[in-house]
């Protein structure tokens, strides 16, 4: 049994400290909301995020960060992007000892360009972390809950630190792999979501399968491009945290970036579209983000520039859907560089 700590008591923070407590483990889940946690405690239930859901009686909650930062040997951290360096600078002054971190969120920080574990290294500062674990992959929050058959993947370039969080995670209902290629494995989950909300204002459009089936392929082929050229290897692109992580966020109504963009496609402003999701939306902070990266490294990826300029520079769907159908012609089979 190991001592384990969640940082976020959203969907996904929630379901995989339920899985944590359902395999035994000592499972603290911590929530910035007092209200929360004594919901979570009280009533064993967290509304909001998984309403139809009964918590495990041996799951608790707190809102105390010093109280969660001190009980686990073990902290993962499922926090939104913009959250993370807050929240880690904040534990960094509250534990002194080492500690393996697995981090859940898929984003990259706007500007600096960091990936998570790199946010994560700088906030935290060396002396605290004995590893980071990447744990990603094709993962609704509503379907593990369910006990649905699920598959994710966990990444570190110290294997045997992927092995121990895969048997910490790994049941019946969850499968986890390990992987190496964390660079690979972060930048799959990222922007992947940056091509879910442009699938979602396909459909949103109404511009029908062929549209989707299209861009879920030239988006997999930007996400490869982009990713090679920052160190990934090209296969991880090909596999869970890749091709199967772009799949299941572009064609689930469980996929907030798919609403969101399913909104916007329908035509309602992004303000509108923030306030009826209600959550933190990551490929819109992503966005931003992927553009940079792309003009940095001079890497094409204009389904990511198109999308940028719909969300940042008030460009309608329609017509940034036009500009790509008639862009220059060329043959279909990219180089990765």
């Amino acid at each position: 049994m190991e001592r384990i700590t969640v940082l976020g008591a959203g969907s996904w923070g929630t379901a995989l400290a339920i899985v944590l407590a359902e395999n035994g483990h000592d499972t603290l889940l911590w929530t910035h909301r007092q209200n929360q946690a004594d919901e979570i405690n009280n009533q064993h239930t967290n509304k909001k995020y998984l309403p139809d859901t009964t918590l495990p009686a041996n799951l608790v909650a707190t809102a105390n960060l010093a109280e969660a930062a001190q009980h686990a040997t073990t902290i993962v951290v499922a926090v939104p992007t913009k959250a993370i360096r807050e929240v880690c600078g904040n534990l960094a002054q509250l534990r002194q000892e080492k500690a393996l971190f697995v981090h859940v969120s898929k984003g990259i920080e706007p500007d600096t360009l960091l990936r998570i574990s790199e946010l994560m290294r700088e906030s935290l500062g060396t002396d605290l972390i004995e590893d980071i674990v990447v744990l990603s992959g094709p993962s609704h929050a509503e379907e593990v809950v369910l006990q649905h058959p699920t598959t994710v993947t966990a990444a570190c370039e110290n294997i045997a630190a992927a092995e121990k969080v895969q048997d910490m995670f790994m049941n019946g209902y969850l499968r986890v792999y390990t992987s190496e290629d964390v660079t690979g494995v972060e930048i799959g989950g990222a922007l992947k979501n940056v091509i879910a909300l442009a699938a979602g204002i396909t459909d949103g459009l109404t511009y029908g399968d062929n549209a989707k089936a299209a861009l879920i392929t030239r988006g997999l082929a930007e996400i490869t491009r982009l990713g090679v050229k920052m160190g990934g290897n090209p296969f991880t692109f090909a596999g869970l945290t890749g091709m199967g992580d772009l799949i299941v966020t572009c064609t689930s109504v469980h996929s907030r970036n798919w609403r969101a963009g399913n909104m916007l496609g329908k035509g309602l402003p992004l303000e509108e579209v923030l306030e009826q999701m209600g959550m933190v939306v990551e490929g819109i902070r992503t966005t931003k983000a992927a553009h940079q990266l792309a003009q940095k490294y001079d890497v094409a990826m204009p389904i990511t520039a198109a999308l940028y300029d719909v969300l940042f520079s008030d460009k309608t769907p329609k017509e940034a859907v036009d500009e790509l159908m008639i862009r220059m012609k060329k043959p279909e089979i990219d180089e990765f560089q």
